[in-house]
């Protein structure tokens, strides 16, 4: 497809060059072109489609690189990028060697930070505002935060602090806010007005003229002041912002690029901080993404003739089996409460929320609350179970600590997206959970398929007490691992052979790998057991008296090595007396790559080859 007004635009700075009544149809050609890009690749839809024109106007108005843009959350990037030279990158989004997803600073100097967790931006974005200023550097700051991410406390702790900051700029890219057609109204004439460079001036030169009348003249300034806020506070609410130190703005119609461009264009002169609260369509210009724009916020390839709502149809997968049976559970357990973070159909909690409306929470981008608040409902005979990604649950590592496991309170912690994650890269990777969860001394739970995952959930949730946690994977379940069905034991030995004197050992997705390792081994006449864990964390009993009958153990983990399971497995088994060769194979967290999970199993040397390279080598060494 041509795009006749993208095309012209090649690199950073080639949106200045275009006719002002041409803006418009650039930005028909950026919805079309990630419309159309994104249903082939995948990625972030919804929040991209909202944020063009807005996008448009910031490039128009500022001067990059030396103008800085930050993004609460970056995913909302794509337009960004495609201003700053890179569209044909969108052909590999988020794949190995492909651009990112993400803003990503060696991909081009316009890319100011990483930004894959949400609430961020502000304060990010106010030490960036600071740094110019200590080093005298001109230049605006620009952070782009959605409206969701007002429900993160580190937002309000960021706006605690904007101080004097004239060269600091805040976007609400507001898109669940109606303005009735009055209030809008009024809001635009204000708005015009306050923008104007000529307000500015004469607003300062009355305020020094008043403030030199003797003995009455700053009174009258603070009564001129007051007044202005409660006329404010009738028409847009906009007080709270003032009092943190922002001049506010708004609300504007985001979608209009020419006066996005204009009020930009004039806040080139500042004297405080300004924040500008502007109103979009999440989703716009694609009818199912802004009917449903949760479902379409991250999405895989799809086909746009043949589009359905996967709510009403959702794929297979971890998440469903894990929301599908938590519902169920949900009739049966009458204090059973569900938690999510603004993740409702990312963990399957749609099903709970449709089910069991009244024990349903979504707290908002604010998992340190979602934690905390479970220990509340914990404290007083509840149930919650809280369903977070891997990723996420890192920010609320002081709450699991201190909230929930000093009291040992009753709460199940679910944790999807567990292990090596696809497309996303460094910033979502869920490497991190086994080693945290261990030691805090949650017991920890990580099935392989979607019997052992709807198993031990039960188990969880009927027969054990205090903070428990249960890991899985994205995505389906595979074959191989689907096929070996669930005993309910901790660990199981889902191979045997005659005489084997050497032992793989994993837990959870990477178990398929070891399979496939051991057919290698065999090939290359090497005799290989495997075993995999289900319970992690306390190691199971009797697992260190079996595995210490071979003189190779390999453990292979989706997760970080250090703190990890196998490093608390292999200490297990030297405690006892084993004296064997222990192989550990890890994720290395220093290069993470935005890659299929095959293909990071593969640079992290977790797949079938590598793992069969390491024992073989192994038996090459002899010790004197």
């Amino acid at each position: 497809m041509k795009y006749v007004y993208l095309d012209k635009i090649q690199a950073t700075g080639d949106v200045k060059n275009l006719p002002q009544q041409e803006l418009p149809l650039l930005c028909e050609d950026i919805r079309s072109f990630l419309i159309e890009s994104v249903s082939a690749t995948g990625g972030h839809l919804s929040s991209n489609l909202g944020v063009v024109e807005l996008t448009v106007a910031l490039h128009r108005a500022l001067n990059l690189p030396q103008d800085k843009i930050l993004f609460d959350v970056g995913h909302q990037c794509y337009t960004h990028k495609l201003l700053t030279g890179r569209r044909a990158g969108f052909a590999q989004l988020r794949q190995r060697d492909g651009i990112s997803g993400f803003p990503a600073p060696q991909e081009s100097e316009c890319d100011t930070f990483i930004a894959g967790h949400g609430s961020t931006a502000l304060s990010t974005a106010i030490g960036v505002a600071r740094a110019k200023k200590i080093k005298g550097e001109p230049g605006k700051v620009v952070a782009i935060i959605g409206d969701g991410a007002f429900t993160g406390g580190m937002v309000y702790e960021g706006m605690n602090n904007v101080s004097t900051l004239n060269n600091l700029i805040v976007i609400l890219n507001d898109n669940k806010m109606s303005i009735s057609k009055n209030v809008g109204q009024m809001a635009n004439y204000l708005t015009k007005l306050r923008t104007d460079p000529k307000y500015f001036h004469a607003k300062a030169r009355m305020e020094t003229a008043l403030e030199k009348i003797p003995a009455v003249g700053s009174d009258l300034v603070k009564v001129l002041q007051e007044g202005k806020k409660l006329i404010r506070r009738g028409i847009y609410h906009s007080t709270m912002f003032e009092e943190m130190g922002f001049q506010y703005i708004g609300p504007v119609d985001g979608h209009d690029v020419l006066e996005l461009t204009r009020i930009l264009t004039n806040l080139s002169e500042q004297y405080s901080p300004v924040f500008l609260h502007i109103v979009t369509r999440k989703g716009k210009g694609l009818k199912q993404a802004e009917e449903n724009p949760g479902e379409f916020h991250s999405v895989s390839a799809f086909d746009l003739d043949h589009l359905t709502n996967p709510e009403m149809s959702p794929k297979d997968s971890f998440s469903t089996r894990f929301g599908t049976r938590l519902a169920e559970l949900g009739a049966d357990v009458p204090n059973l409460c569900a938690i999510t973070a603004a993740m409702k159909y990312g963990t399957g909690l749609n099903f709970f929320y449709h089910n069991i409306p009244e024990r349903f929470f979504d707290v908002g981008m604010a998992e340190e609350h979602a934690v905390t608040f479970a220990a509340g409902l914990a404290s007083q005979g509840m149930l919650p179970v809280v369903a977070i990604y891997s990723t996420f649950f890192q920010r609320a590592y002081d709450q699991m600590i201190h909230d929930v496991n000093l009291m040992k309170l009753n709460v199940v912690f679910a944790v999807d997206r567990a292990g090596l994650v696809p497309a996303d890269g460094e910033t979502h990777q869920g490497i991190y959970d086994p080693g945290y969860f261990s030691q805090i001394g949650i017991p920890t739970y990580s099935p392989s398929n979607y019997a052992e995952l709807e198993y031990w959930l039960e188990q969880l949730i009927k027969t054990m007490q205090g903070p428990r946690a249960i890991r899985y994977a994205r995505g389906e379940e595979k074959p191989a691992l689907a096929a070996l069905g669930c005993t309910g034991n901790p660990y199981d030995f889902i191979r045997r052979t005659a005489d084997a004197c050497t032992v793989l050992v994993s837990y959870g997705a990477e178990s398929e790998e070891i399979l496939r390792a051991a057919d290698l081994l065999e090939q290359q006449g090497v005799a290989a057991d495997c075993c995999k864990l289900v319970q992690i964390f306390p190691l199971p009993e009797g697992l260190c008296e079996e595995l210490s009958r071979y003189q190779t153990i390999l453990f292979a983990e989706e997760a970080v090595t250090s703190g990890g399971i196998g490093q608390q497995l292999c200490t297990a088994l030297h405690q006892t007396g084993w004296r064997g060769t222990f192989l550990l194979r890890g994720v290395d967290n220093t290069h993470l790559l935005h890659a299929t999970v095959p293909q990071l199993r593969e640079d992290q040397g977790l797949d079938a080859p590598a793992l069969a390279d390491l024992v073989i080598e192994s038996r090459k060494v002899r010790v004197p």
